[in-house]
């Protein structure tokens, strides 16, 4: 008890130092707990923008068509899996979709790109398909209508009411097909992919195109009650379905490169926090030898009295201790602050993209409760590590050599 007295008293003996210390490390926690929390947002704005927009939260295929986009690679019995989705409690909603490669064209120019046949009703309770559209109308279930990416339009110079041909191979017989279509809406994502290659028909008029039945269908996609369910490769759901013939994944197996971005903000959020934690340290180092200095007499006479090292070393510790806690408490009100006015008015980040992965929205700080226990905890810890060698080097001093440096 003596010992910590002793080191709260020494440090206020340079207040302005102290202070500077403190400020240092308090800072470096705060801007830490903002770094971490802008980080979770934009990772909570990609998952739900790949989720959300158009791919869903799990998706059932054959096996072999994600690879292959093949069309002959079809479900069979679609109703029996239909069943089999309406019994399974975890799940909100789910829809059908067919899907093809298809040769685009208009009176003046000429695209690749992929056909989604979808549910129109259903579709809404999936993906922002319906919200996506800018221009026109969505789909409301006659056979000719089709929503077109608005640079996909601009690139074949067709706008609403205008027609267009989607040149196709038909599943089974691979013979080409043609359909003529009315552009009845135009969708922006936002996300690249989606605008230039993507155009979107009902699924009763994309399975008649491309000769397949009510019966067979070349995805589903699901929305599940809890969203974290889809990260769950042992949900029931999954090891239902999974079997020789079909498979069915979470957004995260679907999305390696989204699980390369999650893995990689980690090592991103560690590595902020080691560089603001190092430049904090070597703050600290440098006070507590500035201190030690300044006190050389003093550490010399109570050494000369038959003070132990250790006792030397446990002074400077706890006089570390009590810098890294006032830190901690003012750190964790300053990154509580910074965060509480950054979820509230955000960080305009204007429009970018991740691999395809567009993020056009405010970015608004996410509080999570490691922020607040873990970071102050690393704080204490690296702040104690810092005065290691200072405690040290307090303890080896020789006291005839401190009075001479005293003099």
């Amino acid at each position: 008890m003596l010992t910590l007295k002793l080191a709260f008293r020494n440090l206020f003996r340079n207040i302005r130092r102290t202070i500077l210390t403190v400020m240092l490390i308090s800072l470096s926690l705060a801007a830490l707990i903002a770094v971490d929390g802008i980080m979770r947002c934009m990772l909570t704005l990609m998952v739900e923008n790949v989720t959300s927009t158009i791919f869903g939260e799990a998706q059932i295929h054959r096996v072999g068509f994600r690879e292959n986009m093949d069309v002959d690679i079809y479900l069979e019995n679609s109703n029996e899996l239909e069943q089999t989705l309406q019994q399974d409690a975890s799940l909100e909603s789910y829809t059908p979709r067919v899907m093809s490669g298809a040769m685009i064209s208009s009176s003046y120019n000429v695209s690749a790109g992929l056909l989604y046949g979808v549910d129109a009703d259903r579709e809404r309770t999936i993906s922002k398909l319906a919200q996506a559209v800018v221009r026109g109308e969505y789909l409301s279930g006659a056979d000719s209508e089709l929503l077109i990416g608005h640079t996909m339009a601009d690139l074949l110079e067709v706008d609403l009411g205008d027609r267009i041909v989607l040149t196709l191979s038909e599943a089974g017989s691979g013979e080409l097909a043609q359909a003529l279509y009315r552009i009845s809406g135009i969708v922006d994502f936002g996300m690249r992919e989606l605008d230039d290659n993507f155009v979107f028909v009902n699924i009763s008029s994309a399975r008649q195109t491309l000769g397949m039945s009510d019966q067979q269908t070349h995805e589903f996609v699901l929305k599940f009650v809890n969203s974290e369910d889809a990260e769950n490769p042992d949900l029931s759901i999954f090891q239902q379905l999974n079997d020789e013939e079909v498979e069915a994944l979470g957004w995260l197996e679907l999305n390696e490169q989204l699980g390369l971005i999650i893995e990689l903000s980690s090592f991103t959020s560690l590595i902020v926090g080691l560089i603001l934690f190092f430049l904090a340290s070597l703050g600290v180092i440098n006070s507590m030898f500035m201190s030690i200095y300044e006190r050389i007499y003093e550490f010399g006479v109570i050494k000369a009295i038959g003070t132990r090292p250790a006792a030397i070393s446990l002074l400077i510790l706890f006089e570390a201790l009590l810098i890294a806690l006032i830190s901690s408490i003012l750190g964790i009100i300053l990154g509580y602050l910074l965060g509480l006015y950054t979820s509230n008015y955000g960080i305009g980040m204007g429009e970018m993209e991740f691999s395809g992965i567009a993020i056009n929205n405010n970015i608004f700080s996410e509080f999570h409760i490691s922020q607040f226990t873990q970071f102050p905890v690393y704080v204490v810890l690296l702040t104690i590590v810092a005065a290691i060698y200072p405690a040290r080097f307090a303890a080896k001093i020789i006291p005839s050599d401190a009075l001479q440096r005293s003099l």
